[in-house]
């Protein structure tokens, strides 16, 4: 009996729910303006880090950011529009010089050219479209790493991290940065093998119920939440969330387990 609560205990102990952080990094794409750049006749005018095309073009989704880089020996600006008598007014970085940098965020769906003043040969598109920041290949550190999930959001603000609370079975996020716009409802995407409903949503430890949850034919749980602008964590509870070890993992030490208090205690009958 000794032997078999020990099996049985060494069995809860290994399943005990962990807690685990998951993070992920904000996108942000680098354009350099290289030497020689303000002579018209030089071969490209932009390098972009994201793919190392010279085009000036460059695609990202709504909430990214681009950076432009002057590596060039004289100033030049980033100005909205395709050319001085186009100029839109949306975003003007106005003259930086060597070694400085210019950043912009773009919070809505377009097609946004833009130029340099002293230089309007200097031109480039950025194409801006719906997408979701993703928080990758969640479960990957939990048991054997054979469960792993992306989950995407599209919000107006950052969810830095991802902490899973298999005792709890919840996922809590803490909510970072600035908003980007007055609209503060989150949409996110949590695969059912993840974590399961119905829900329970809290916001700043502050149960709440003006949420939405939507079930795709895919096991995909769509939540959309309303938050305020200075939320700062959320946390979901489901029935299930995604298990510290995967099924072969469990299954294997199970057996191992079990085989170990057969033999064990086989051998106890043989010794009287």
């Amino acid at each position: 009996m000794k032997l078999l609560f020990f099996g049985l205990t060494l069995i809860f102990l290994l399943l005990t729910p962990g807690v685990l952080v998951y993070s992920f990094a904000q996108n942000s794409y680098d354009v350099n303006i290289p030497t020689g750049a303000a002579n018209p006749e030089a071969p490209y005018f932009w390098q972009s880090e994201k793919d190392g095309s010279t085009t000036g073009i460059i695609e990202i989704f709504v909430g990214d950011t681009v950076v432009w880089k002057n590596a060039d020996t004289t100033r030049h600006t980033i100005t909205s529009g395709s050319g001085p008598s186009n100029s839109d007014g949306l975003f003007a970085s106005g003259y930086f010089g060597p070694g400085k940098s210019f950043s912009h965020t773009f919070d809505e769906v377009g097609v946004y050219p833009y130029y340099c003043e002293p230089h309007p040969w200097m031109q480039g598109t950025i194409f801006v479209s719906a997408g979701y920041s993703i928080i990758p290949n969640v479960g990957k550190d939990v048991g054997d790493g054979s469960t792993i999930f992306d989950v995407e959001y599209n919000f107006n603000r950052i969810l830095s991290t991802a902490v899973i609370n298999e005792e709890q079975k919840s996922i809590t996020f803490d909510i970072m940065g600035d908003a980007k716009s007055d609209i503060h409802d989150l949409e996110i995407h949590l695969p059912s093998e993840l974590i399961s409903g119905p829900f329970v949503i809290l916001v700043d430890d502050q149960k709440i119920s003006n949420f939405e949850h939507v079930s795709d034919e895919g096991g995909l749980n769509i939540l959309f939440i309303t938050l305020d602008a200075d939320s700062k964590t959320l946390s979901i509870f489901g029935t299930s969330v995604v298990p510290e070890f995967g099924p072969v993992t469990l299954l294997i030490l199970s057996i191992s387990i079990v085989s170990v208090i057969l033999i064990s205690q086989k051998f106890r009958l043989n010794n009287f």
